[in-house]
């Protein structure tokens, strides 16, 4: 996969409510990934696209093809989380994302991941390119 590393970042805040917790307060292991989907739709959205209309207009959906996270430390309820997206390319019909999780109040990093995600076609869920547009996009930031 390629390396991603020093390439612009993108961060979302994410505050950890309870319902994102297991009995102990600690974040349940599967909502790392929600988080770091919803800042990947955010940093796709601060470019300008909305993934409903790239489903409307070309037909185009995202799909998580790999994720490798590692736990590093965890966080608690009512922590203010920093979820950070560094995008890279992956080939034609992919992108890969590093991206972190840390508590805001000490830098403590939480989770740390690879994600590469699949662009498909919404009827077929086969492999597509990366429609030109909005790879000039992406392009742009890399």
């Amino acid at each position: 996969m390629p390396n991603c590393e020093g390439k612009p970042i993108f961060s979302l805040p994410v505050r950890v409510y309870y319902e994102d917790t297991d009995s102990g307060g600690v974040v349940y292991y599967a909502n790392y990934l929600k988080f770091m989907e919803r800042a990947r739709t955010e940093w796709l959205r601060s470019l300008g696209f909305e993934q409903d209309e790239l489903r409307l207009r070309d037909g185009l959906l995202f799909a998580v093809r790999r994720a490798e996270i590692d736990y590093l430390r965890p966080a608690l309820f009512n922590d203010l989380l920093r979820v950070t997206v560094a995008p890279c390319l992956g080939g034609g019909a992919s992108l890969v994302f590093e991206q972190e999780v840390q508590r805001e109040a000490d830098a403590t990093l939480c989770c740390r991941g690879r994600i590469k995600v699949a662009c498909v076609g919404e009827r077929t869920l086969r492999p597509n390119r990366i429609p030109e547009h909005l790879l000039a996009e992406i392009a742009d930031v890399l």
